[in-house]
């Protein structure tokens, strides 16, 4: 099934009809019934074609997540439940991919939410569009902007707590790829007579309340502010706190939102010093004084408010004191001095704090103007976003209203244009027949109001302009004469004789038939405020103030360029602002949202029939139903709606393998549609009437349960045998290892029962092979036995014969011999007895030699025996250390530490000095093969250690880069040519660094040059010397602790080169570039060295201004860059990434 198929559709799952475009029948009952069906189910958003209808819900609903804006991303308008999201991706998609300039029209009543929709809108476009560093910052600036205009320009009124006072038209740029680039933001009409006077129930704006309630102690003292509301006379006091609203949380939001859009604290401080004075300004009161001319002038009561206001606006008291008692009348070349009476001197006032106000906020929007533009010139798409007043019928209705509704009923005029005008070009790009529609065409109210000739405006502005006395009533007059026979003008004391007795219409009002019904105005205060007029002596006044947005807030109020040209009135410059919005809108592609408000009481699930019906009327939302289907009520590509109705006809299901058209058609035929219920285009299917839509959805619903059982059955049959199976693997598994552990077990067995066998059979054996050789030992024993007494009785038996025949043959022979024998043995015992007595001696006399010698040697033995082994064992130690040692010599290397294993306790010493002189030695060899230019590195290297080591975190990355200096390679390079001719001493560094800007942390590119008695800083392109300081002027040098780059170059105070401050550097060499100027520094007796600070916050001067630089640690968002921001006029931060 594929993915729309899943998803929830505009038509799945109604509550009511997501359309109106599709309700049958149409009225105005089922349209408002419709409205209220959905509300009840918090369904707030409704559909007219591609227009969305939005209910203020008046509590929060979970629609507004992350994952609903996934959800509506990229996706189809109609193909989700009708959202303002849908709108809003729509927009963005067709601005992004088709490059079609959007803008967002948001309309409705004060209170129906269109504030809270423009934000949703916005917030949404943030969340879908591209992402980093940049353009984070550009949306969050953005977003940031809504609270501090809303502080400003928006009040609580009796129908809404965050009413916008002001209109708004965004334009928000984007590049190519759809990233926002910036926005300008433009402001329509604010309610400034709401300084000085609000309705009862009302507040005046929230930023006096918010002021004075999130204020600090110390700010409201030199604001010299009061927390207590009933102190100061412009602030109602019914309604100074509202539920809901918490005024000190949304002051530190509001300051919050003004630094991170761009303020600096000073502006930021300016801008409460003009809040604070406007105060002050309400409790200033006057009382009459008579002169000798028989007039009344005003004179200040109580001059200590005045004395503060002035003080906050550094004005002098006098000067402001005098502008409340007179006025200056210029004309031509004479001056005109008269008196202010007490009514004068009230309004003089007023009309100063509307002005201070009404400034103060075009200047705000102009302020956040500069820092969220875009900062590119290249082309942008644009997309607008339009929040402006909705229509007003009050009790008493005013100048005020008027304008608003002339303004309702312009976007009106080309609400109704463009809608038809889509329609028109729709049906002809799609080749459908064009059908005119009739339609109510308010072009008629637009030239009563706006017409150059007879218009109320320029009728008002030309009695505005008219010498004589000039009041609302003699404007009445005239719109009685020009207006009267007009179709939409009614007026009790016109020409008209059918208004005579109309005694709803009261004498000094007229009442205009406007496409949201009838309102009456109430002429009083036309003129006036039609005018608004600020006496010239309190614009200059304002212009001597020594405040800092002063002299831009009164330019005209400057002596050198008075200007005796009578100002624009407000109806004309509004006039010519709406003619500019209207211009803008008509070149772009609008997008609508309609809000409603569903009661008065700004409770939830309150929905008020007879409130909703007003505001569907003058929103013309029935008549745009009926536009949207005059000719067909629905349409819809033919992809998405064989997609969704495929499975209705057997030849299109599951799959259609043609074109799309052609598919569909074979569905509609199938389902027998008559031919005059639909039309098809070139890329959508047409419906004319919604009953075909819904007999193609009841048709689907029933497809759909149907496929449903299937699905469910074929589901459980697969679930099912997936579970047989998985119980069939589980079983064979089971099996196997079970039969394996029996195996194991059996084999276990057998195993240890063969080896008690093969015991048995092996002492067996043993015992077999021992009983045989015992009987083999014994065999050979008793052989041998009787052999020695067979040979012994043999031998007997010889002797006896022998002797027998010895004693009868040679008896004289033996006789003689034995005589013989006698007389030897006798010879032979003298000789014997003579030796023993010669060997004795022989042997006495060798065994007192032997005592002799054994006497001599004992005694040697006992004195150097002992001395001489020891001296013997020890040298055949030493020369088997030695001999180990000379086979087991390190390396080299100066850095190799290994060295041999010390043998004996006794050589630790030897061991330990050898070490030291071979170390020594091999150093000394290293050391010779050096050069001079090498050595020197080296001995920078060691000065960097001796500064760095320990000290500054980059430090180890620089120990195995060495120091080349010339990077840049000066001499060689023709690029660097004009520079080298400037230079005439030797350069011993040369590098690209970053030069920091103080007024917004970012860095330009320099060429940095060290010579023995100067550095240098060049631009990099161009070659120009932009700075050289000779070394002595140089101070000290600060750096961080951290892993950056940035470095300070201070400046000895009162030297020539101290004039334009410090330098602030950045470079990815910071260690060799400092222990260079350290090493410059300390060459030279005639300089003391140069000292090197390192520290994470240290002070740099800049011409006149010390301002702090403090380097923090950046947390993983900021990515692993070093960034520079300014925070204020006093402080530069640096986030370093963590390491």
């Amino acid at each position: 099934m594929s993915k729309m198929e899943v998803k929830t559709s505009l038509l799945d799952n109604m509550i009511g009809v997501g359309d109106m475009v599709l309700l049958e029948p149409l009225s105005e009952e089922t349209f408002i019934g419709n409205l209220r069906k959905r509300f009840e189910h918090n369904e707030i958003y409704t559909y007219i074609g591609s227009v969305v209808i939005s209910m203020n819900p008046y509590k929060s609903l979970p629609i507004y997540t992350a994952d609903k804006v996934e959800e509506y991303r990229n996706r189809n308008f109609y193909e989700l439940s009708p959202h303002i999201y849908a709108l809003a991706d729509e927009a963005y998609r067709s601005l992004r991919d088709q490059d079609k300039d959007q803008c967002i029209l948001i309309t409705g009543e004060s209170g129906a939410g269109k504030t809270e929709a423009s934000k949703l809108v916005m917030s949404y476009v943030a969340a879908v569009c591209g992402k980093g560093q940049e353009v984070n910052k550009v949306k969050e600036q953005l977003l940031q902007s809504n609270p501090v205009l809303e502080a400003f320009g928006n009040a609580k009124t009796v129908r809404n707590d965050n009413s916008s006072r002001f209109g708004k038209y965004m334009d928000i740029e984007f590049d190519f790829k759809g990233d926002p680039l910036g926005g300008v933001i433009s402001n329509y009409l604010l309610e400034k007579s709401r300084v000085v006077k609000q309705p009862r129930g009302e507040r005046n704006f929230h930023i006096f309340y918010q002021l004075l309630s999130g204020a600090s102690e110390d700010t409201l003292k030199k604001l010299k502010l009061d927390r207590d509301f009933s102190k100061y006379n412009y602030l109602s006091l019914d309604s100074a706190t509202v539920n809901g609203l918490d005024d000190a949380a949304n002051f530190r939001t509001v300051r919050n939102a003004m630094q991170i859009v761009g303020f600096m604290e000073d502006e930021v401080q300016s801008v409460l010093e003009l809040v604070a004075a406007v105060l002050k300004l309400g409790n200033i009161e006057f009382k009459p004084e008579s002169r000798v001319n028989g007039f009344d002038e005003s004179r200040v009561k109580d001059k200590n408010d005045l004395k503060e206001m002035c003080e906050l606006l550094g004005i002098e008291q006098s000067v402001l004191e005098r502008a409340f008692s007179f006025r200056t009348v210029e004309a031509k070349m004479e001056k005109v001095s008269t008196t202010l009476n007490v009514a004068q001197a009230y309004y003089a006032r007023d009309a100063l704090a509307k002005n201070l106000y009404s400034r103060m906020f075009s200047w705000l929007v102009t302020r956040i103007n500069e820092s969220i533009k875009a900062q590119s010139k290249s082309r942008k798409k644009v997309m607008g976003v339009l929040d402006i007043y909705g229509f007003e019928i009050f009790e008493d209705n005013s100048f005020e209203q008027f304008i608003i509704n002339y303004c309702n009923e312009k976007l009106q005029q080309i609400f109704i244009e463009l809608t038809l005008r889509e329609e028109q070009e729709e049906y002809v790009r799609e080749g459908i027949e064009w059908t005119n529609i009739e339609y109510f065409n308010n072009a008629v109210i637009c030239d009563l109001i706006e017409n150059n000739q007879n218009g109320i405006l320029a009728m008002l502005d030309e009695e505005c302009l008219r010498p004589g006395t000039v009041t609302d009533e003699t404007f009445l007059d005239k719109l009685n004469t020009i207006c009267a026979e007009h179709q939409h003008f009614e007026s009790r004391l016109s020409k008209n004789s059918k208004f005579l007795t109309d005694h709803s219409l009261p004498h000094n009002c007229f009442r205009i038939q406007h496409y949201a019904g009838k309102v009456l105005y109430k002429v009083e205060g036309f003129v006036d405020k039609n005018n608004d007029l600020l006496y010239r002596d309190m614009s200059q006044a304002m212009y001597k103030a020594n405040h800092s947005l002063m002299k831009l807030l009164f330019p005209e109020g400057n002596p050198a360029k008075v200007n005796l040209k009578r100002p624009p009135t407000a109806g004309f410059q509004f006039r010519a602002s709406v003619g500019t919005l209207m211009k803008n809108l008509q070149t772009k592609n609008p997008n609508y949202i309609r809000c409603i408000k569903p009661n008065d009481k700004k409770a939830a699930q309150v929905f008020t029939d007879s409130l909703v019906c007003h505001q569907v009327r003058y929103l013309g939302l029935m008549e745009n139903v009926r536009v949207r289907r005059a000719g067909y009520a629905f349409r819809q590509a033919y992809e998405p709606c064989l997609e969704r109705y495929k499975m209705l006809c057997k030849q299109t299901w599951p799959h259609w393998k043609g074109p799309a058209r052609e598919g569909v058609e074979v569905l509609l035929k199938d389902l027998e549609v008559p031919k005059d219920e639909f039309a098809y285009g070139r890329s959508k299917i047409f419906i004319r009437n919604p009953r075909t839509l819904f007999f193609l959805e009841e048709r689907r619903k029933q497809c759909l349960e149907d496929l449903a059982t299937l699905i469910q059955k074929i589901y459980r049959g697969w679930k099912c045998r997936t579970h047989f199976l998985l119980l069939k693997k589980s079983q064979v598994v089971v099996a196997a290892w079970y039969r394996r552990y029996a195996q194991q077990k059996k084999y276990q067995k057998i195993k240890s029962s063969s080896i008690v066998v093969q015991s048995f059979i092996r002492g067996w054996k043993a015992r077999k092979i021992l009983r045989e050789l015992k009987y083999q030992k014994r065999c050979k024993e008793a052989v041998t036995t009787i052999a020695a007494y067979w040979h012994g009785t043999q031998a007997r038996r010889e002797l006896r014969r022998l002797k027998h025949e010895a004693l009868s043959k040679r008896a004289v022979s033996v006789i003689w011999a034995g005589w013989q024998g006698t007389k030897a043995r006798r010879e032979l015992k003298q000789l014997k007895e003579e030796a023993r007595r010669k060997h004795a001696v022989a042997v006495i006399w060798a065994y007192w030699l032997g005592l002799k010698v054994r006497r001599e040697y004992r005694k040697f033995f006992r004195a150097n025996a002992g001395k001489k082994i020891y001296a013997f064992t020890i040298q055949r130690i030493m020369q088997k250390y030695f001999l180990g040692l000379k086979n087991s010599m390190p390396s080299m290397s100066p850095i190799d530490k290994s060295w041999p294993a010390r043998p004996y306790m006794f050589l630790e010493g030897t061991h330990q000095e050898l070490r030291r002189i071979f170390h020594l030695w091999r150093c000394k060899k290293y050391r010779s093969q050096f050069t001079e230019e090498k050595k020197a590195i080296y001995e920078e290297k060691l000065e960097a250690s001796e500064i760095f080591k320990d000290k500054k975190a980059l430090y180890p990355c620089s120990v195995g880069q060495p120091f080349k200096g010339d990077y840049l390679e000066i001499n060689k390079n023709p690029k660097y040519q004009k520079l080298n001719s400037v230079i005439d001493e030797k350069v011993l560094l040369a590098d690209v660094v970053n030069k920091i800007n103080r007024a917004n942390g970012k860095g330009a590119s320099r060429i940095f040059l060290l010579t023995k008695k100067h550095f240098v800083l060049a631009d990099q392109k161009t070659g120009q010397v932009k700075a050289s300081v000779p070394l002595p002027d140089l101070s000290s040098v600060s750096v961080s602790t951290q892993s950056d780059g940035f470095f300070a170059l201070k400046l000895k105070e009162g030297t020539p080169s101290a004039a334009k401050g410090d330098f602030l550097l950045s470079s990815d060499r910071l260690i060799e570039i400092i222990t260079k100027l350290h090493r410059s520094g300390t060459a030279s007796a005639e300089r003391e060295p140069i000292n090197v600070d390192i520290s994470d916050e240290f002070l740099v001067q800049f011409k006149q201004d010390q301002v702090c630089v403090k380097f923090i640690q950046a947390g993983p968002k900021n990515g692993n860059s070093v960034s520079c921001k300014r925070k204020n006029n006093r402080l530069l931060e640096v986030s370093v990434p963590s390491p």
